[in-house]
């Protein structure tokens, strides 16, 4: 089946939050947060944040986010960064994630960016191949974490 990968719209944040409860199990619902309208609004009219995602039957099965972070380095080019990286469990091991990490990589190229950067907290071998064979490279940096 062929798949299409887009840009997610303002009005589908309870698709994505919906897709979310997969990504981080423990998350509290936000659902009925006060902030969530305001804060997804802001999201919503950043120009330098893009929800990348795939649908089927009126829910998202595949998304990640991408920020294009502008720079004073690297003769004023941008990078982006990628987070939340994220597959329904039924919809695995189909190529999806890797067509929305394509999709933001291919953003960041439109943006001039000269670098896409992701993090993984994952230390399972399947997960660091698959950011492999999407064309990332492990090892070149190492990362470092402050938890807040």
């Amino acid at each position: 089946m062929s798949y299409n990968v887009r840009l997610m719209g303002h009005d589908e944040l309870y698709k994505l939050l919906e897709l979310y409860k997969h990504l981080h199990p423990s998350d509290p619902d936000v659902t009925l947060n006060a902030s969530l309208k305001s804060l997804w609004d802001e999201i919503s009219n950043d120009p330098n944040l893009y929800y990348v995602v795939i649908e089927e039957d009126f829910k998202f099965i595949s998304s990640c986010t991408i920020a294009i972070i502008k720079n004073l380095t690297r003769n004023l080019r941008p990078y982006g960064l990628i987070e939340n990286v994220i597959t329904h469990p039924d919809y695995r091991k189909m190529g999806l994630g890797t067509k929305v990490l394509h999709k933001a990589i291919d953003i960041a190229k439109d943006h001039n960016c000269y670098k896409v950067m992701l993090l993984t907290g994952s230390k399972e071998e399947e997960t660091l191949n698959f950011y492999e064979r999407a064309g990332f490279v492990k090892g070149v940096k190492t990362g470092f974490i402050i938890d807040l």
